[in-house]
């Protein structure tokens, strides 16, 4: 790392980043491995496949590992997590494009509900 700026660059983004920041970039990354599995479920490689969902899924296990249930709201993250977490698992054992699909539906949601969530914290109340 020490040799390639865009890798100092994108250390220092995650280590100056807020919680919230923090959480945006999880989704992202998570979004990322699905694209990359659907690809590769699409050309037939199928290990690259459960490769890139086996790190879509750790993404979602720290997401669901932070949950903090004095929050209400705490309890629809887990279930939802669980759900795509279950879709992930179904994607991987039986190769199934259509699961794969689903879970970039929920996780494109989340995400985007996340971004808007990040957005009315900055405005004044």
């Amino acid at each position: 790392m020490a040799g390639n700026p865009y890798a100092k660059y994108a250390n220092n983004k995650i280590l100056t980043a807020s919680p919230e920041e923090l959480t945006l970039m999880l989704y992202e990354g998570a979004i990322k491995f699905c694209n990359l599995a659907k690809i590769d479920m699409e050309k037939g490689e199928y290990g690259d496949a459960i490769h890139h969902v086996q790190r879509a899924r750790n993404i979602i296990v720290e997401l669901q590992s932070t949950l903090d249930f004095k929050y209400p709201v705490a309890k629809d993250f887990d279930i939802i997590y669980t759900y795509v977490f279950q879709l992930m698992v179904k994607c991987n054992t039986k190769r199934d494009m259509e699961a794969l699909d689903e879970v970039l539906v929920q996780l494109r949601e989340l995400r985007d509900m996340w971004k808007q969530m990040m957005k009315q914290a900055k405005q004044p109340k």
